[in-house]
C-alpha cells in the first residue's frame, strides 16, 4: 500500500473515530475500561468526571474492571464517587464529602450540572433561590453563569428570567437509573400500558357507537326518502286521476247540453206591380 493511501486510510479512521465519540462520548472510555485495572481505572474514573459531554456513567458502571474497585479500600472511595455522579446531588456530596475523594473543581461543576437535570425532572419553573441553595452557590453571578454553561452544554434547554429570579425549563437530558429504582419504573410503565388499553377499549366502544348511529340514521334517512318518493307518486297519480275525472266530466256535459236550431231567414216574395 502506498503512503498516499495508507494516510487517507489513516485519515478516514480518524474521522470515524471523532463520529463515533461524538455520537457516544463515553464509547472511547468503555474500551480503555476492558483493559484497565486498580490504579489505572481509578485514573480513567477520574478523566471520566472531569469529560466534557459526559453525564451518564452507568455503562462505565458495570464494567468488571470498574466494578472490582469497589473490593480496595483504597480505591473504593472512587467507586463511590462513580456512583454519586451516576445517581447523585450535590447535596448528597456536601452530606457525605467525607467518604469521597476531594473534587476537582471541574467535577464540582459538573456534579452542580447533573443537579439541576435532577431537580428538571420534577419541576419546570424553579426559582433561583431554591436553585442557590442546591447547589451551594451564594452569588447570583456564579449562579447565572453555571445555568448558562449548562445551557451550552446543551444538557438543559430553557430561559434563565433574571427579572423574575426563575429558571424556565423546556427539557433535561435524562440520568443514569438506579438498579433499586427499576420495578417502580416498570409498575409505572405498566400502569401507563394499562391506561392506554382502557382509552383504547373506550375509543373502540366510541368507535362501535358511532357506526351503530349512522347506520340508524342512515336507515332513517333511507326510509324518510322513500316515503317521500311514495307520497310524491301517490300525489301524481291523484292528479292525474283528477284530471281524468275533469276531462271525462267535460265529456258528459257536453253530451247533455242541448242542440240549438240554427234560425233559417225569411223568404220574401216580391209581387210584380199591375200596370
Amino acid at each position: 500500500m502506498s503512503a498516499a493511501n495508507m494516510t487517507a486510510g489513516d485519515n478516514s479512521s480518524k474521522a470515524m473515530g471523532e463520529k463515533a465519540s461524538q455520537v457516544n462520548p463515553m464509547e472511547q472510555y468503555l474500551i480503555l475500561a476492558k483493559q484497565a485495572k486498580g490504579a489505572a481505572a481509578v485514573q480513567l474514573v477520574k478523566q471520566v468526571l472531569e469529560a466534557p459531554e459526559v453525564y451518564v456513567f452507568g455503562e462505565l458502571l458495570d464494567m468488571p474492571n470498574i466494578t472490582s474497585l469497589k473490593s480496595t479500600p483504597q480505591q473504593a472511595p472512587y467507586y463511590e464517587l462513580l456512583q454519586l455522579f451516576a445517581y447523585g446531588v450535590y447535596g448528597d456530596y456536601v452530606r457525605e464529602s467525607a467518604k469521597f475523594p476531594t473534587l476537582t473543581p471541574t467535577m464540582l461543576t459538573k456534579l452542580r450540572h447533573l443537579t439541576i437535570v435532577s431537580m428538571a425532572t420534577g419541576q419546570k419553573s424553579i426559582p433561583l433561590a431554591t436553585l442557590g441553595t442546591q447547589l451551594g452557590l451564594t452569588s447570583t453571578r456564579e449562579l447565572e453563569d453555571l445555568i448558562i454553561e449548562a445551557m451550552y452544554t446543551d444538557i438543559i434547554h430553557g430561559k434563565l428570567d433574571q427579572k423574575n429570579g426563575i429558571l424556565e425549563l423546556d427539557h433535561a437530558i435524562g440520568r443514569d437509573i438506579k438498579p433499586e429504582d427499576l420495578p417502580n419504573i416498570v409498575a409505572t410503565l405498566q400502569s401507563w400500558c394499562d391506561t392506554c388499553d382502557t382509552m383504547l377499549s373506550n375509543i373502540d366502544q366510541l368507535i362501535t357507537r358511532a357506526n351503530t348511529d349512522k347506520e340508524r340514521h342512515l336507515k332513517h334517512r333511507n326510509s324518510l326518502e322513500t316515503e317521500v318518493l311514495n307520497i310524491k307518486a301517490s300525489l301524481k297519480t291523484q292528479a292525474q286521476e283528477g284530471d281524468e275525472a275533469l276531462v271525462s266530466d267535460s265529456r258528459d256535459h257536453d253530451k247533455k247540453r242541448p242542440v240549438k236550431k240554427g234560425i233559417r231567414a225569411p223568404t220574401t216574395k216580391f209581387w210584380p206591380k199591375s200596370s
